[in-house]
């Protein structure tokens, strides 16, 4: 097992694998489903996969062999966005992704092809940064799952999803040009209970490592480009993050778990975790990639 004690000692090791590319980080804010991110994450193909923790998390002897672990506490401030930023500027002309645990990426084709045949394309089209959208998963029975996780019987929503033009404050506010801000699932149901600033769903989780482009607070990056959903030319690949954090959260925070009893609704169903089914619900875009 290859473990780091500290964010420095993981950047000061330059680790190959990662500076190679493409990597997952993958953040773990309790233990919840850190090894089935992982062993997703794993499968999808990524060269290096990087597990941020704090390091009382247990993990498998067996798939801690397979990943990169830093000990990395994030109960005690420290952030995914640091920890992203440092991490990119080792790693110049590197495809990167990061997301928290219990979040499992999908992307078009995912069952047959890989992130990297996927990445590679996507360079091919000449961008370096793909949008995902953030779909809310979450348990159909509470009272079988009270954290709102579960593999088994999982949940997402069919529809209820919008988009609103994104306003640029440097220019009156006109909207930015291949921007918008994405709403729906959870946060969208239970907008009482989230901040406004936490409310979107769009995240550019997949990007490709330059120096100078930072990764902002609310998860767009300091350059513009990275932040469209396409190129001027033609609609681009999409991804989807299908994630129990918000699930999560709404059932641990005292102000929302006792007005929550069930998360389904009339336009809930169940997730078969298919890149097919994303697909077909509109939540992530193929592209010119057939």
């Amino acid at each position: 097992m290859t473990q780091y004690t500290s964010l420095d000692a993981f950047l000061a090791a330059r680790p190959a694998a990662f500076l190679a590319g493409p990597s997952a980080m993958i953040f773990a804010e309790d233990e919840v489903e850190i090894a089935s991110t992982l062993r997703h994450h794993l499968a999808t193909g990524f060269a290096c996969v990087v597990l941020f923790a704090h390091p009382s998390f247990a993990l498998d002897r067996a798939l801690a062999k397979q990943v990169i672990r830093v000990d990395y506490d994030m109960a005690a401030g420290a952030t995914l966005r640091d920890a992203v930023n440092a991490a990119a500027r080792i790693a110049p002309g590197a495809w990167l992704y990061y997301c928290y645990n219990a979040e499992y990426l999908f992307f078009p084709f995912c069952e047959s092809r890989s992130v990297g045949e996927m990445l590679a394309f996507h360079t091919e089209e000449r961008r370096d940064a793909m949008l995902t959208y953030v779909v809310d998963l979450y348990a159909g029975d509470l009272s079988q799952a009270p954290n709102a996780v579960s593999l088994d019987d999982c949940q997402l929503d069919k529809s209820g999803y919008y988009a609103l033009a994104r306003p640029d404050p440097a220019n009156h506010n006109h909207p930015r040009e291949r921007q918008l801000d994405f709403f729906g699932g959870l946060r969208w149901r239970y907008e009482e209970h989230v901040p406004l600033d936490r409310r979107r769903i769009d995240r550019i989780s997949l990007f490709r490592a330059q120096p100078g482009v930072e990764l902002l607070r609310d998860f767009t990056f300091s350059q513009a480009e990275y932040n469209t959903y396409a190129c001027p030319w033609h609609n681009n690949l999409t991804a989807a993050v299908c994630s129990f954090r918000v699930a999560k959260a709404l059932r641990r925070n005292p102000g929302s778990s006792h007005d929550i009893t069930s998360f389904r609704w009339h336009n809930s169903a169940p997730f078969d975790w298919s890149s097919r089914q994303l697909m077909d619900l509109g939540l992530m875009e193929p592209g010119q990639w057939f």
